[in-house]
């Protein structure tokens, strides 16, 4: 080996080990294979050499980066590399003017793209619209709300995935190899879960990890704690431990238990439970337990649920703790869950009534074969909201009524009204 091979050699020896590990080609790459799987649109537009203008839209550590550098070079073409949170417009200038006199394409990545504000969007149009700059932006937000539509409507979106289990076990097993030391079972289960399916998180965690345990060979679940800088929690996100604590967590929230319900949401955060998972439960737990009690709980667990979409980690704890807050200290009602399985369990083993002739669709084609007078469908706003009139056959055979309102909350309202359109009904 030569002397600059091996200056060389130890150079690429202290990079970190996300950078050492980088994929040179499209093949190496991980992840994103509804993108560029085989037949898959960027693989077809990549082979076809007709890549333009682009948004990279996706969680941190899913290959943003990575892939524009694959892109770039695949293309031959020359690429700068700027971050939006420093890069201002003189600098856009200057790039362009640089790429104007350069025989190769250029390529500008633009990190955190969503950081431009209008005028520097504006400034980068035009070289984006002349072919002078193919724009490739990564984003975390959507950007559809974060970038101007002058600039959108010149880019193909493209929406990258976090990478899954599998796919983020590649990649350790990748990591693990170059830094040559083993690594337990359950350190890897931990160092995964905390990683939450970022790329980056995880190989520097295992880099660490590794430092912290030289000169010994083997990393452990608390090396990892350590380099995570988290609590080590015995948390098997597939066994008795996953189940048990979210079940504890329901059960709290469905109990009014406001302290112990947070105590179980971070228990299942600190030890890497995929917020999604957990923002999921709470949408249910809203309509199975808190129901119409309080209308509210359903929207405000959706909106919680599209924010940890958007937001991720660590910033996802914050609406989840709220909305857990919220549906442990409001009313309970079950009511809606036990009318639609009751509904459903009276479909079971025998057919369904018929559905009476003036509440069929008028212009099906049965209903031309029907009498004229048939019994009248009488639209309830003609009668000031309600007017009497069966929406069953008389003989429908099924075990009525399936919902039975509490008078919890918001509920005893809709008890009340259902309640009141019986006396008149008996009138």
């Amino acid at each position: 080996m030569s002397l600059f091979e091996s200056e060389a050699a130890s150079r690429d020896e202290w990079k970190p080990l996300a950078a050492r590990l980088r994929p040179q080609t499209i093949e190496q790459y991980v992840g994103q294979q509804h993108l560029l799987g085989e037949g898959a649109p960027l693989r077809r537009a990549l082979e076809s050499g007709r890549i333009g203008s682009m948004i990279l839209w996706g969680p941190a550590g899913c290959g943003k980066t990575t892939l524009a550098s694959l892109l770039a070079r695949s293309m031959d073409a020359h690429m700068e590399e700027r971050s939006a949170v420093t890069c201002g417009v003189a600098e856009i200038r200057k790039i362009a003017t640089e790429a104007s006199h350069r025989e190769r394409r250029t390529i500008l990545f633009l990190d955190e793209i969503h950081h431009f504000n209008r005028t520097q969007q504006d400034a980068l149009l035009k070289y984006v619209e002349d072919g002078t700059l193919i724009l490739i932006g990564a984003t975390t937000e959507n950007p559809v709300f974060s970038l101007a539509t002058p600039l959108l409507s010149r880019c193909r979106v493209w929406s990258l995935k976090p990478l899954t289990e599998e796919e983020m076990s590649r990649i350790l097993e990748r990591a693990i190899a170059e830094l040559g030391v083993e690594v337990t079972d359950e350190a890897r289960e931990q160092l995964l879960r905390w990683a939450n399916g970022d790329a980056r998180v995880a190989l520097n965690g295992i880099e660490l990890a590794a430092q912290l345990a030289h000169p010994e060979p083997r990393v452990t679940a608390e090396h990892i704690a350590e380099a995570m800088q988290q609590p080590l929690l015995r948390y098997d996100q597939r066994g008795d431990q996953h189940y048990d604590v979210i079940s504890a967590f329901i059960k709290s929230v469905r109990g009014s238990d406001v302290d112990a319900a947070l105590h179980y949401l971070a228990r299942m955060l600190v030890a890497g439970e995929d917020p999604r998972f957990i923002a999921r439960r709470l949408v249910i737990l809203a309509s199975e337990d808190v129901g119409n009690a309080d209308p509210m709980a359903l929207v405000l667990a959706t909106a919680a649920f599209d924010a940890v979409e958007r937001i991720g980690m660590p910033e996802a704890r914050i609406p989840l703790a709220q909305v857990t807050i919220y549906l442990a200290a409001r009313p309970k009602s079950n009511s809606a869950y036990r009318a639609i399985q009751a509904a459903m369990g009276d479909l079971e083993g025998k057919p369904p009534p018929r559905v009476p002739d003036f509440l069929r669709d008028p212009n099906s084609r049965k209903m031309e074969t029907q009498p004229s007078d048939r019994e009248p469908y009488l639209y309830p706003h003609d009668f000031g909201g309600w007017v009497q009139q069966r929406y069953l056959p008389a003989d429908h055979g099924l075990s009525l009524p399936y919902y039975t309102p509490t008078l919890a909350g918001f509920e005893e309202t809709l008890a009340r009204f259902l309640k009141e359109l019986g006396k008149e009904e008996e009138g």
